[in-house]
């Protein structure tokens, strides 16, 4: 740590330091970036380990932390204020205005910046898969990135602190993921290789054996099964491995033959697992590796009769070590994997305690007609009808021409015509939050894309601190451009998903937050007990999530069910300007009566809501806006 000149580029990587045990640091999301340090052999970023007591013991670090990696250990007062604001870990660029939080986002920030650093190893970047979108999505929409990032971390934590115990509880998560293991896997070339393999199936003689064939008995029948189990295994693991040696992937030269051409989808063997996400090694691998490991030492030690209900994983387990790298990065990190023995896999069977998906079962109710009219009348019979409360101050304006340009969402790579139709929406939600923010406020962009709010409400409210939080890397490295242009001091930015986010706010905003988006940030407000101002978008992207269960207010829990209140959403998206004026009218009541669940909702937890029709409405087709104030 010591010696390295400082530059404006210097990126500092935060990480919660608790506790050490048989090898494992705590919380397993500080093991996990440890580990894909060292796998990238990345020595760019100034690691500074954040003691979470201050009776932490730390001799032991020495024994599990890479000798590759210095490591300063720091105490939760000495964190830059941006990253108070977030959870662990974190990455923050000097000055300390831009801030990466949350696993997933750090991981991928590392790999990215590993790969930048020599860009000779290309299977650095090959970690982020195809189209470089591994665990991108969010965990609030990704079922996938949320098992990797949250849920099998955490659980296995709770794991090794019940292992003291004499039999700790199996987690539900590891079941879920043997589970994952047994599904056939989908690649963007799926259908060239599954002809390869129904190919090979048939030279093994998998087919309809002729007549004569019959006769030569059961012996050569199983060699002959043995040898088609064996080709279907040395396919898949042919392919996963291609990536790390100089050869092609294996497509076959030749056109196939007719009849492998002509074989429809449905009879074409499918693919099994190599690695965690199909067949190809990914960040995914890379993130389980060490949380997986650390649950089958436990499992060896204690429980090794359970290890055969985990045939998939220690599988997978063993053929990750084969990846080139990985022992030696597990070595560095005090990982010493285990031998274990080989396994029988059977087909596999449902889990009793593996939940499905959270909320997305269907709410049978032999009652329902489908359509927006029967639901609106079923709602208009207890008194809720479409109702929005009158617009503030119609006519108000920013004086755009007086604005510097980079203020302007005309700096943006948008067409006049949208331009125009952004600063009417802007228009709007800058009136209103200008009308509540005192000076000192702290105000939240969330969602904030290229920044067209959170930009003009900093240089409009000096005074203020405005926090741009958005996920998408390129969308916030543009807004961070234009702030820079304007000089701003009291702006933030922060990249990562908002439930990261754990600062205290006075007021929250959102410009068109997609789907359940919208939902998430009227509940950070109102644990924060800020205002909130929030235009929703995309309606038919609503859906139960592990965190929310339409509808939300008592009001329409008592008239609705989950199904009617999906068929508001689906037409509450029916607004495009191309679409009939009737069918127009219909998707805007659809639109009123979702908001105003929502609205009921928040009013439920001790909040003023309103919710008001953007002016002029042809400013967008989703022209809601969502106004809260806590009483």
């Amino acid at each position: 740590m010591k010696g390295i000149k400082k530059n404006l580029t210097e990126e500092h990587l935060y990480l919660d330091f608790s506790h050490q045990v048989e090898g494992c640091i705590f919380p397993l999301h500080t093991s996990v970036t440890l580990f894909l340090l060292s796998y990238c052999d990345c020595k760019i970023f100034k690691v500074c380990l954040v003691l979470t007591a201050e009776s932490t013991d730390i001799s032991l670090l020495k024994n599990v932390l890479s000798q590759d990696v210095e490591v300063q250990i720091i105490s939760r007062q000495e964190l830059p204020p941006i990253v108070q604001n977030c959870c662990l870990p974190a990455v923050v660029e000097r000055p300390d205005n831009f801030c990466r939080a949350g696993l997933a986002v750090v991981l991928r920030h590392i790999i990215q910046k590993s790969h930048e650093a020599d860009p000779s190893k290309k299977e650095i970047l090959e970690l982020l898969g195809f189209k470089k979108t591994c665990l991108k999505a969010c965990a609030e929409v990704s079922q996938w990135t949320r098992l990797c990032e949250l849920t099998i971390p955490l659980a296995i934590e709770n794991f090794l602190k019940e292992s003291c115990d004499q039999h700790p509880t199996i987690p539900a998560e590891i079941l879920q993921l043997e589970k994952k293991l047994s599904e056939p896997v989908r690649v963007h070339n799926d259908d060239k290789l599954r002809r390869q393999k129904l190919k090979q199936q048939k030279a093994a003689g998998a087919g309809p054996a002729p007549a004569q064939e019959k006769a030569k008995g059961q012996t050569h029948r199983q060699e002959a099964l043995e040898e088609l189990d064996s080709s279907f295994r040395s396919l898949e693991l042919k392919v996963a491995f291609s990536k790390f040696t100089v050869q092609e992937d294996p497509a076959a030269p030749n056109r196939e033959p007719s009849h492998i051409r002509r074989a429809g989808t449905s009879a074409l063997p499918p693919l099994e697992h190599v690695f965690a996400e199909g067949l190809y090694f990914t960040l995914a691998d890379l993130v389980l590796l060490p949380c997986i490991h650390h649950f089958l030492v436990i499992i060896c030690r204690k429980l090794s009769e359970r290890l055969v209900e985990f045939p998939l994983l220690a599988a997978w387990y063993q053929r990750v070590q084969e990846v080139p790298r990985v022992k030696t990065a597990a070595s560095r990190c005090g990982i010493q994997f285990l031998r274990l023995p080989e396994l029988p896999t059977t087909p596999s069977e449902q889990h009793p305690n593996v939940s499905e998906t959270p909320g997305a079962e269907e709410h049978n109710d032999p009652s329902f007609i489908g359509g927006p009219r029967p639901t609106m009348t079923k709602l208009m019979e207890k008194g809720i009808e479409v109702m929005f409360s009158p617009h503030p101050c119609p006519a108000w304006t920013l004086d755009w021409n007086s604005l510097p340009a980079a203020v302007s969402p005309k700096e943006g790579k948008m067409s006049s015509d949208r331009a125009l139709r952004k600063q009417q929406q802007l228009n709007n939600l800058v009136y209103v939050v200008t009308h509540q923010a005192r000076p000192g406020d702290r105000i939240v962009d969330f969602c904030s894309g290229g920044g067209h709010v959170g930009i003009v409400l900093a240089h409009m409210l000096p005074s203020c601190q405005v926090t741009l939080i958005e996920n998408k890397e390129l969308s916030l490295i543009r807004a961070k451009k234009r702030s820079e242009e304007l000089g701003l001091s009291n702006i933030w930015f922060i990249q990562a998903n908002m439930e990261y986010f754990t600062g205290m706010f006075n007021i929250g905003v959102a410009l068109h937050a997609c789907g359940v988006a919208t939902d998430m940030v009227i509940e950070q407000c109102i644990k924060t007990r800020a205002s909130f101002v929030a235009c929703p978008c995309c309606y038919g992207f609503v859906q139960n999530t592990s965190k929310f269960n339409f509808p939300k207010s008592e009001q329409f829990k008592k008239t609705l069910s989950y199904k009617e209140h999906m068929i508001l959403c689906r037409f509450a998206d029916q607004t495009a300007v191309q679409l009939p004026p009737q069918r127009r009218l219909t998707g805007k009541q659809c639109m009123c009566l979702v908001d105003l669940d929502r609205a009921r909702a928040a009013e439920e937890r001790g909040y003023s809501v309103q919710v008001i029709s953007m002016e002029p409405e042809s400013c967008s087709p989703k022209n809601n806006m969502i106004v809260g104030v806590p009483i």
